[in-house]
């Protein structure tokens, strides 16, 4: 699907246009244009990217093929980028959707295969003309990053509540298997999440100094607090993953702590059994001539002295608590 809206003076003049319109206001230098493509056909994404803007074959080669890390790239007339909006659910888990960049000096072509929160947001904004438009494609980049960016912190939420559920779960004593592989699944959720948040704040911070010629200096400022967001979203999410760790550790060292308590109840029974063992194996021996055999109270007698040290043995075990 396509959408797309043109803007003169900061106002929104049109919306929706077919190929051949948008191939001529392309043309028109006093206009500005943001394209969005929702999902697209192959040959719409042949009409618009290569056949309206000649788009490099490797760039669109990039929005085709999904990519696991956030870049930037420029190219003679534009600026291309790949970045990731995140949402996590109880259900669905932690998901990452691609969002590519194409950003000249008049246009913006945004490129996503599934919807997005933050594509949508700002078209609702733009549709109602809540405000001044844009008078930039710059301005259009920063808008969706930051409603992107702003979607990160519902998914941070979520995860810090899935957090204190699995450190309530260490302290108590439900801790299972199935627990073990929530722990890894969450553990994989944060690993995964700091490998997208890192390369994007790079991204993000080489526009904010100014590096491309695509970005007006008006707008550094606002890329700079968007730079600054990220590095929050980072350390919060290295704060998260050290809890987790730590609550990973808080469980073996309890794991461990419950298997040498066993250890110690099943050494504590088998010392418990050593007189028993030893007095009788003494007097089961078959020999013809033993002095204990003579005596008229020998069961008794070995009975007794089992029973007595026995009864010692539990005594110094109960009182090193070894049961």
């Amino acid at each position: 699907m396509i959408h797309s809206f043109i803007f003169s003076e900061g106002k929104l003049v049109g919306r929706d246009l077919e190929i051949e319109a948008l191939r001529l206001v392309q043309g028109d230098k006093g206009l500005i244009t943001w394209i969005d493509l929702d999902n697209p056909t192959d040959d719409e994404i042949k009409q618009v990217l290569e056949g309206i803007f000649h788009f490099h074959p490797l760039a669109i080669e990039d929005c085709m093929t999904p990519s696991s890390l956030p870049k930037i790239e420029d190219y003679e007339d534009y600026l291309f980028m790949v970045t990731h909006a995140v949402d996590f659910t109880r259900q669905d888990k932690f998901a990452t959707t691609e969002l590519d960049f194409f950003l000249g000096k008049e246009f913006l072509v945004t490129f996503h295969r599934t919807p997005l929160r933050s594509v949508t947001a700002l078209i609702d904004r733009l549709a109602k003309n809540a405000g001044p438009g844009p008078r930039g494609p710059d301005r259009l980049a920063h808008s969706l990053l930051d409603l992107l960016v702003d979607n990160y912190a519902p998914m941070l939420s979520e995860l810090h509540a899935e957090l204190e559920e699995i450190e309530e779960v260490v302290l108590s004593q439900d801790s299972s298997k199935a627990f073990v592989t929530e722990l890894l699944k969450v553990r994989k959720d944060f690993t995964q999440l700091r490998h997208i948040v890192r390369p994007q704040r790079d991204v993000i911070d080489r526009l904010a100094r100014g590096d491309s010629r695509y970005i007006r200096s008006t707008l550094l400022p606002y890329f700079r607090d968007l730079r600054d967001n990220l590095a929050r979203l980072e350390d919060t999410a290295i704060g998260y993953h050290e809890r987790l760790m730590m609550a990973f550790d808080i469980y073996l060292n309890k794991a461990a702590f419950e298997a040498n308590e066993g250890i110690k109840f099943l050494t504590a029974i088998t010392a418990i059994t050593i007189p028993i063992m030893v007095v009788g194996t003494w007097y089961g021996m078959n020999f013809e001539h033993m002095s204990e055999l003579s005596s008229p109270h020998g069961y008794r007698n070995a009975f007794l002295i089992t029973l007595v040290f026995t009864l010692l043995t539990a005594l110094y075990l109960k009182k090193k608590r070894w049961f």
